[in-house]
């Protein structure tokens, strides 16, 4: 097995750094797969140094948002890491957005750039006239729809290579994510935490991933995991990423055996849906690691994998706010089903009680953690980031058994946990609450088997409404991503309260149980 890291890249440098590395390493190494076709580390090189310089001529300046909007095509790591070279800031977003989320997340960014895809396009361009800094919406997949600017023209600009602007404490990336109360809002990211935690990551006994390896490239990479725990670590590795534009159990099955690969970067429904099917012992003949975040892996699940194929589906922990690695169960003794492991190096941990002191050993408490890979803090003030002395709370809590293995038990925020994406209930309940026929609505979450927990909706009628649960649905489906609409809606008569007025969402949970 190759080095698994070679010379540690400097925390002090630009994320884009570790594309050139690459193509020094291996120029003629395949850097990425995609429906068969093949690009070597120094193709997407000279791409992302095309990108940069094309972004840059547009008139972007270092520090303005660009909006990355793609799916797990070549497109996107050029894109992305072009943007980063440029010495500008990158803001992923879901392909699934409706008009009205996309129009939030690029206003509240103020990006002045949007790379969206031909099948997006028609979404961006509507929102266009609401958002005052967005200037330049620009379409990947050949000629331009009107309004926009094709991406192989931008990428035509290309003046030769082009030395990256910014690192270290610069920002870097600006992810939405829901926080604990309002709309989702964007965890600052700089170089350094991203590269920290690469760093990190490399540095796990086994690897994850090395120079060697060939890497499922399935998660959506828009989502810090498949953003730098899977494709930042092939960069940083120079190995080989196998994009795959959407999950399909057979298919990817397929995929697994023909690309050989090696290295597993998933979430628990893949595992859930991988499973079920006779011939997945064959397919994973040539995994080497299979990890599994995002949201807690069904302990049956991780057996049946295990019994099917031999392999111990290693579960992790983050957050998108540490960019995102925290734990993982490669550093424990045991893979236990249910636990979320121990630290990764250079990552410091500790359970506090309510009052911020350690809690006794073996009982809950909220899990803050320090270290070079957390946040700035929200934008744009970096707010609600690290204190003073450098710890964040993750609102997570959890206990260590007497081995010293972390186990998730609740967590202290709202959120709604769907496929490792995070729901923010309010957001739900806004759009509920705007239907005519809807007195209030409370939202929760429940747990669900392949996507580790769905969205429920409780919700009092107004007098004489008829309006049914499919009605509400497909109301929520016009404002919200589909992974944000609830999947079940109960009917009920009110909604229980604490003393002070507001819905008692324990007791809600204990109603719908």
């Amino acid at each position: 097995m190759s080095d698994p890291g070679g010379t540690p890249v400097p925390l002090t440098g630009n994320l884009a750094d570790l594309v050139r590395a690459a193509a020094e390493r291996r120029p003629d190494g395949v850097a990425f797969v995609h429906r068969g076709s093949r690009t070597s580390w120094a193709e997407v090189d000279a791409a992302v140094d095309a990108a940069a310089a094309g972004l840059l001529a547009l008139g972007l300046a270092p520090g303005d948002r660009v909006g990355v909007q793609l799916g797990n095509t070549p497109d996107f790591p050029v894109a992305y890491f072009g943007v980063l070279r440029a010495g500008l800031v990158a803001v992923p977003l879901n392909p699934g957005y409706t008009a009205d989320e996309l129009a939030h997340v690029l206003g509240d960014s103020a990006a002045r750039c949007l790379v969206t895809a031909r099948s997006t396009a028609e979404t961006a361009l509507a929102v266009v006239g609401q958002l005052a800094s967005l200037e330049h919406v620009v379409v990947t997949g050949g000629d331009a729809p009107a309004g926009s600017l094709a991406w192989d023209d931008v990428l035509a600009r290309d003046g030769g290579p082009v030395e990256s602007t910014g690192a270290a404490e610069d920002l870097a990336v600006v992810i939405y994510t829901s926080g604990t109360s309002g709309r989702p809002k964007g965890a600052m990211l700089p170089h350094r935490a991203l590269l920290a935690n690469l760093e990190q990551g490399r540095r796990i006994d086994p690897p994850v991933i090395t120079t060697d390896d060939v890497v499922l490239l399935v998660l959506p990479l828009f989502h810090i995991y498949g953003l730098n725990a899977a494709l930042g670590a092939v960069a940083r590795e120079a190995a080989t990423g196998v994009l795959v534009e959407r999950f399909d159990p057979v298919e990817t099955l397929a995929e697994i055996r023909k690309e050989g690969i090696t290295s597993l970067v998933g979430a628990p429904p893949m595992y859930v849906a991988w499973s079920m099917l006779p011939d997945v012992g064959d397919a994973f003949s040539t995994v080497r690691v299979a990890l599994s975040g995002a949201a807690p892996l069904p302990g049956a699940v991780l057996h049946r994998v295990l019994d099917m194929t031999g392999h111990h589906v290693f579960e992790g922990y983050g957050l998108t706010e540490t960019a995102p690695v925290l734990t993982s169960t490669l550093m424990s003794e045991v893979a236990k089903p249910f636990s979320i492991g121990r630290a990764i190096p250079g990552v410091e941990l500790r359970l506090v009680d309510e009052s911020g002191a350690p809690v006794e050993d073996g009982d809950p408490g909220e899990i803050v953690v320090r270290g070079p890979n957390v946040f700035l803090g929200y934008w744009p003030d970096a707010t609600e980031g690290p204190d003073e002395d450098g710890w964040f709370a993750t609102g997570d809590v959890a206990y260590l058994d007497h081995e010293g293995d972390l186990f998730l038990v609740d967590r202290r925020k709202e959120l709604v946990l769907v496929s490792g994406f995070n729901v923010y209930p309010r957001e739900v309940e806004d759009v509920l609450d705007a239907h005519p026929d809807v007195a209030e609505s409370a939202v929760i979450g429940i747990p669900h088997p392949y996507t580790g927990e769905s969205v429920k909706a409780l919700v009092v009628l107004r007098e004489g409404a008829r309006t049914t649960a499919d009605d509400l649905i497909a109301h929520c489906a016009k404002s919200l991503a589909r992974f944000k609409c609830p999947t079940s809606v109960e009917f009920v008569s009110e909604l229980p309260r604490g003393a002070t007025g507001k819905v008692a969402k324990g007791r809600l949970r204990e109603l719908s149980a």
